[in-house]
């Protein structure tokens, strides 16, 4: 637990070190731990929003650059949402297939298949910009059954959209002086803001009375 805080609050220390030490094989890094974060849902805790915009940072400096990590970045993300997608379509219905079961019922899987007909596109745009969510919503959508047309045009425009934002963020205002010298705040307060929509309706949902018996993943705050 110390080192992954240790990782987020000093991510930029941490690429210092890998741009040092792996020079070019940096990018294969980097799209490595992108795609795992979007497109394994055991990797849910790996640094998405904080990495992309320390990695534009550094290609300001010239360490990196910007359009070749625009390009890689966005393709790790899509392919990762794509992999998972996929993992959650064909493990689905083999895993939602019981009538009694509270948590693997059939009905779960139906009422997933339902939200993404009606709210899929919106879901897989905007939980991009949010830890955790962003790597179950891609599972999500292939349990429910969302139709991949639809779920690939919005998978592409999130995770290009998600990308630039953070790193040309990176790269246009990471060396500003306060940046630079209150890196670790910066990176607290994007996380921070990321996590606001889960917490909001964490505490939303402790206000209502009848609560759904399922919602996938951060899934209520975006209907």
């Amino acid at each position: 637990m110390e080192q992954m805080i240790d990782l987020f609050l000093h991510i930029d220390v941490h690429l210092r070190e890998i741009i040092s030490q792996y020079g070019t094989w940096t990018y294969a890094i980097l799209f490595l731990i992108i795609f795992c974060e979007t497109g394994l849902v055991a990797t849910p805790f790996l640094p998405g929003d904080s990495l992309l915009f320390a990695a534009g940072t550094f290609a300001a400096m010239g360490a990196l650059n910007v359009w070749v990590l625009f390009c890689l970045l966005a393709g790790a993300a899509i392919l990762g949402d794509t992999t998972n997608y996929w993992i959650g379509h064909f493990i689905g219905p083999r895993v939602f297939s019981r009538e009694t079961s509270f948590l693997l019922n059939k009905a779960h899987l139906e009422r997933a298949h339902r939200f993404y007909v009606k709210h899929g596109g919106k879901t897989i745009v905007i939980a991009k910009f949010m830890p955790i969510v962003r790597t179950f919503a891609p599972f999500v959508a292939g349990v429910g059954a969302m139709k991949y047309r639809r779920f690939i045009a919005f998978n592409v425009f999130g995770g290009t959209f998600w990308v630039s934002f953070f790193v040309f963020g990176g790269y246009y205002f990471g060396n500003l002086a306060f940046v630079k010298q209150h890196f670790s705040i910066v990176v607290v307060a994007i996380v921070a803001i990321s996590l606001l929509p889960m917490v909001i309706e964490l505490l939303r949902s402790r206000l209502r009375k009848n609560r759904a018996p399922f919602t996938p993943p951060g899934i209520e705050m975006l209907s």
